[in-house]
């Protein structure tokens, strides 16, 4: 038995849920489907969705905003030629219906065809009353095409239908850090300031603009406007504090951090911050208290465990950073920085394998930087493994293989094994890289420093090459 909507005085929503608990039918007029369905889709309730559609279009089967709503159920579940097909068959119904070009672009943004998703959203501008979702979706479309300036218009369009729009706000910033305005980006804000003077979105936003700039004395100011339009804003005292740290202004730093800590939760970036600060004034049991928060509050937080084995390399208490360096490495082995703080630990301590283990590690997770493969080989030389030093100085020459120190290392190397032939073609290809190293090819080899025959060959090349 299906009943009258006025028998039933509930919100259409609840009256909706009420039906689904019960074996009765109410009946709901078209509009009220409509908002029930986009209730369920905005709160991601998909299966709700799907049954208000098909009860609604059982009530209402030639409705087509209904069908249009079930059209985009398909499209966001993926069902493209299902969606398309039904569009075909609305379209020869109602071919200026704009939400049937909405759907079609969404299908082409699905299958990556931006270009074609924008003509059909410019299509539906043109026969739409109510453009702003519109101009929101182009501007989407534009992002994914990297077309910062046609995004930035539309969702300009946006901001100024509804002011209080923060998602297009934000993407409007967006474009202009990807464009590099920063100018460009503190004239839009402080315009829709005149207009919006309590929003703190924008004060914030126009500080993080001003710190581009380098522009700190103002970006305080737009901190302290949007701390002012929101005092629980924890974004605004994050921001005021890390310049307040730029400035050396530690102590002011920490009192904006310890706000943040006061209104929300305590963060391990909180913590570490106010740890950095206390250490750079001298304040070292207090910056220590605070880097055990922070790996306390996050252990994943791999700028929490890098702080603290710094920390302890400072204090050159190197037996507490290789226990906080070997604890960050049983919770995350493939950190690339933990294993560069390893390395330099363990052969500070003298223990040249476990040091050679993390060289090996680090250049097993990509590390190819010059200063890893000459560490890496100096201490193997140090350490008398030759062979060794020269297979690792082969390999740093794949990725740097016109590099004066390499050569020089190999040359010396090769020397110290008796091998001459193998030293003269290093050496010379060392030299005619970059005579004036040879000072360092003395100092890192200081056993050939009066060498005779090594000498030769340096006078030897310097004369030639004249």
């Amino acid at each position: 038995m299906a009943f009258e909507a006025e028998e039933r005085p509930d919100r259409p929503i609840a009256k909706f849920e009420s039906m689904l608990k019960t074996d009765d039918v109410y009946f709901f007029d078209a509009e009220d489907f409509e908002d029930i369905i986009h209730h369920y889709l905005n709160n991601g309730k998909m299966s709700l969705a799907k049954k208000a559609i098909k009860i609604g279009l059982t009530q209402h089967p030639s409705t087509i905003e209904l069908k249009l709503l079930e059209v985009e159920v398909h499209v966001f579940e993926n069902n493209l030629e299902l969606a398309e097909s039904m569009l075909d068959s609305l379209q020869t119904i109602d071919s200026n219906n704009e939400e049937i070009y909405i759907q079609r672009a969404n299908i082409f943004s699905k299958k990556d065809d931006h270009n074609k998703a924008i003509q059909l959203l410019e299509k539906a501008l043109t026969l739409s009353d109510d453009s702003i979702d519109i101009h929101s979706l182009l501007g989407m479309e534009h992002l994914f095409m990297d077309n910062f300036e046609e995004a930035k218009k539309h969702f300009i369009q946006c901001v100024l239908f509804d002011e209080h729009d923060y998602a297009s706000l934000y993407n409007i910033i967006y474009c202009f850090d990807f464009l590099e305005d920063f100018d460009g980006a503190i004239v839009f804000l402080n315009d829709y300031l005149e207009k919006n003077p309590y929003c703190e979105v924008a004060w914030h936003q126009l500080g993080k603009q001003y710190i581009e700039k380098g522009m700190y004395k103002e970006a305080i100011a737009a901190f302290d406007f949007a701390i002012i339009s929101d005092d629980s804003f924890v974004g605004a005292y994050f921001e005021k504090g890390k310049i307040l740290e730029k400035l050396k202004r530690y102590n002011e730093a920490i009192e904006n951090y310890e706000i943040t800590i006061e209104i929300e939760d305590p963060s391990a970036f909180a913590y570490l911050r106010i740890g950095k600060c206390h250490e750079k004034i001298g304040n070292t049991e207090l910056a220590r208290l605070f880097y055990y928060k922070t790996v306390h509050e996050d252990p994943l937080l791999d700028k929490g465990w890098l702080a603290i084995t710094s920390f302890y390399i400072k204090q050159e208490d190197y037996v507490k950073a290789k226990e906080y360096i070997t604890k960050a490495i049983n919770i995350e082995e493939e950190n690339l920085f933990y294993w560069e703080k390893s390395a330099l630990i363990h052969e500070a301590l003298g223990l040249v394998e476990d040091a050679e283990v993390a060289y090996q590690k680090m250049v097993d997770l990509g590390d190819c930087e010059l200063k890893t493969w000459l560490n890496w080989s100096t201490l193997v030389i140090k350490k008398g493994d030759l062979h060794s030093a020269i297979q690792i100085l082969q390999q740093a020459l794949e990725f740097y293989p016109n590099n004066a120190d390499i050569l020089y290392k190999i040359a010396g190397s090769h020397m110290a094994l008796n091998q001459t032939i193998k030293t003269k073609e290093y050496l010379v290809k060392a030299l005619s890289v970059n005579t004036k190293k040879v000072a360092t090819f003395k100092l890192d080899f200081p056993q050939f420093k009066n060498n005779t025959w090594i000498n030769n060959i340096i006078i030897e090349y310097s004369n030639s090459s004249k």
